[in-house]
C-alpha cells in the first residue's frame, strides 16, 4: 500500500469552511533562476541566518506559534542541488545546506509539514527536461530518488515535482511527472504528498483549459492508485499572472478557482495552491483576501495555500511577505496578516471529525486527508460524453460557484468576532464558473455537503 495516512494532518482536524493548509514558501535557494531554468548558484541566498541569508527557522518559529501555520515550501535549484552537474548525485556541501533548512522547517513543531520546491519551471540550462536533447528524464529521476531516499522516513516532507513548467508538450510532460513519481515511491518514500504541477507556469487558470487537468489525471502510484497525488497550482493576480505588478486586477475566482473547484469536484480529486502571491496596495488587499476567502469556503478540493513570499526576501520586496522585527518579536506586515492569516482563521467554526486514521483505502477517489471523498455520483458520470466533457446544458449554470461564494468581508475587517460566513458551498450545489473560455466542456455539481462523510468520535 503506498498511502499509509501517518501522513496528512496526523493530529490536525477537518473543518468545513477551512483549508488543512496554510503557510509561506521560504525563499532565497532559488535566488537567480529565471524561467528557462537557468540558476546560477551564485545568486542563492540559503534562508537561514546562521548560513548568511535571511532568518528563516525564526520566520516559521513565529509563523507557526504566532499565525498557526502548518506548511512552508522551501524553493531550491536543482543546479544547486547537484552543484551544476546535470546528472550528478547530491552535492554533500550544498544539499547539506538545503537539509539544515529542511531540519529548520520540521523542527517548528511535529505537525510542520514541508514541501521540496525545484525551481527550474521544467528545464535545465534552457532545455525541457525529456522534450529537449541533452536532458533527460533518467537524469530528472535520478535527482527524485536521490531526494525520496533522503526524506523516505519523513512522512511531513511533501514533494514538489516541479515549479512552473511552460511552454513545453503536456502528454510528454505528464510522462516525466509520472516517472517522477514512480521513482519517488520506488525510492521507499512510500506516503508523501507528491505536487503535479501543469503548463502555463502551474496556472490555475489554465489548469483545465491547458489540458494539464486531463494529462495528470492518469497519473499513478506504482500499485495504480492516485492517493497522496495533488495537483499542483499556482495563481498570481497581477494584469499577466507574474507576480511583478504591485497592483491586482483580478481575485482569481470566477476566471481560475471556480473552474479548477468543479474539475476537482467532478474528478474527486484535490489541489493545493503552493505558490500565489499579491503586492500590498489597496487592489490587492480586495482581491487577495477575497481569493483566499474562496479557497477557505471551497476546502473539499483544495488542501490549502502558500503565500509567496517570506525567507530571505528584504521587507522592501514588491510581494514580500517577510515579517519585520519589533522589539526583539516578528511581526506581520498588513497583507499577510489580513490577506494570508486571518481567512484561515477566522474561516468559520471548525467541525471537528475523527482522529486521521493509520491506514486509508486506496480507490482513487480516496481522500488525502481525514474524510474519504467519493467519486461523482453515478448519475453525474452518465451524463458525460465520449471525450469526457460535462455536457453543455450543465454549463448554463455555471455562474453559480463563483458568485455565491464570492461575498467576502472587506480588507481590513477580518477579526474574530467578524468572520468571513462561510460559503453556501458546504450545503448547495455546485456548479462551475464560465466566466473565461476555459470551462466551456467542463461543468459539474454536486452537493458539496454530500463530499464531507462525518465519522463521529
Amino acid at each position: 500500500m503506498f498511502f499509509k495516512l501517518g501522513l496528512l494532518l496526523r493530529s490536525i482536524p477537518l473543518a468545513l469552511g477551512k483549508v488543512q493548509f496554510m503557510g509561506m514558501n521560504i525563499a532565497g535557494l532559488d535566488f537567480g533562476c529565471a524561467i528557462d531554468g537557468t540558476c546560477p548558484i551564485s545568486s542563492a541566498q540559503i534562508p537561514l541566518s546562521t548560513l548568511g541569508g535571511g532568518d528563516g527557522l525564526g520566520q516559521m518559529q513565529h509563523f507557526v506559534a504566532d499565525n498557526q501555520m502548518n506548511i512552508f515550501r522551501l524553493p531550491v535549484s536543482w543546479q544547486y542541488l547537484v552543484n551544476n552537474q546535470l546528472g550528478g548525485t547530491l552535492d554533500s556541501r550544498n544539499f547539506g545546506k538545503y537539509d539544515q533548512l529542511m531540519q529548520a522547517c520540521l523542527s517548528t513543531s511535529e505537525t510542520t509539514f514541508c514541501a521540496i520546491d525545484i525551481h527550474n519551471f521544467a528545464r535545465w540550462n534552457g532545455a525541457i527536461i525529456g522534450q529537449s536533447s541533452g536532458v533527460t528524464n533518467d537524469q530528472f529521476t535520478s535527482l527524485w530518488t536521490q531526494l525520496a531516499i533522503k526524506y523516505a522516513s519523513s512522512t511531513r516532507v511533501v514533494f514538489g515535482i516541479m515549479n512552473e513548467p511552460h511552454d513545453l508538450d503536456v502528454p510528454t510532460w505528464a510522462n516525466t511527472v509520472q516517472l517522477a513519481v514512480t521513482a519517488i515511491r520506488n525510492a521507499g518514500a512510500s506516503s508523501q504528498m507528491i505536487l503535479m504541477p501543469g503548463t502555463n507556469f502551474a496556472s490555475a487558470g489554465q489548469f483545465v483549459s491547458s489540458g494539464s487537468a486531463d494529462a495528470l489525471l492518469n497519473v499513478t502510484n506504482p500499485d495504480g492508485t492516485t492517493a497522496a497525488l495533488v495537483y499542483d497550482l499556482h495563481k498570481y493576480l497581477d494584469v499577466d499572472n507574474s507576480g511583478t505588478h504591485a497592483d491586482c486586477t483580478t481575485d482569481n475566482i470566477e476566471d481560475a478557482f471556480a473552474i479548477a473547484a468543479a474539475y476537482l469536484r467532478w474528478k474527486g480529486r484535490f489541489g493545493l495552491v503552493s505558490e500565489t502571491g499579491a503586492g500590498s496596495t489597496s487592489s490587492c488587499f480586495t482581491d487577495f483576501c477575497a481569493q483566499n476567502t474562496f479557497l477557505n469556503q471551497n476546502s473539499d478540493v483544495f488542501l490549502g495555500y502558500i503565500a509567496w513570499a517570506a525567507g530571505s526576501f528584504s521587507t522592501s520586496y514588491l510581494l514580500s511577505l517577510t515579517p519585520s522585527k519589533s522589539n526583539g518579536k516578528y511581526v506581520d506586515n498588513a497583507l499577510a496578516s489580513q490577506c494570508v492569516v486571518s481567512p484561515w482563521l477566522n474561516a468559520g467554526t471548525a467541525i471537528v471529525t475523527s482522529p486521521i486514521p493509520s491506514a486509508i483505502g486506496s480507490s482513487a477517489a480516496t481522500s488525502v486527508g481525514a474524510i474519504v471523498i467519493g467519486a461523482p455520483s453515478s448519475a453525474a458520470a452518465s451524463t458525460t460524453d465520449a471525450s469526457g466533457s460535462s455536457p453543455s446544458t450543465v454549463a448554463t449554470e455555471a455562474s453559480t460557484l463563483a458568485t455565491s461564494t464570492s461575498s467576502v468581508t472587506p480588507a481590513g475587517n477580518f477579526s474574530a468576532s467578524a468572520a468571513p460566513t462561510t460559503s453556501s458551498a458546504s450545503t448547495a450545489t455546485q456548479v462551475v464558473s464560465t466566466g473565461g473560455a476555459e470551462m466551456k466542456q467542463y461543468a459539474g455539481g454536486l452537493l458539496a455537503g454530500s463530499l464531507f462523510v462525518a465519522l463521529i468520535l
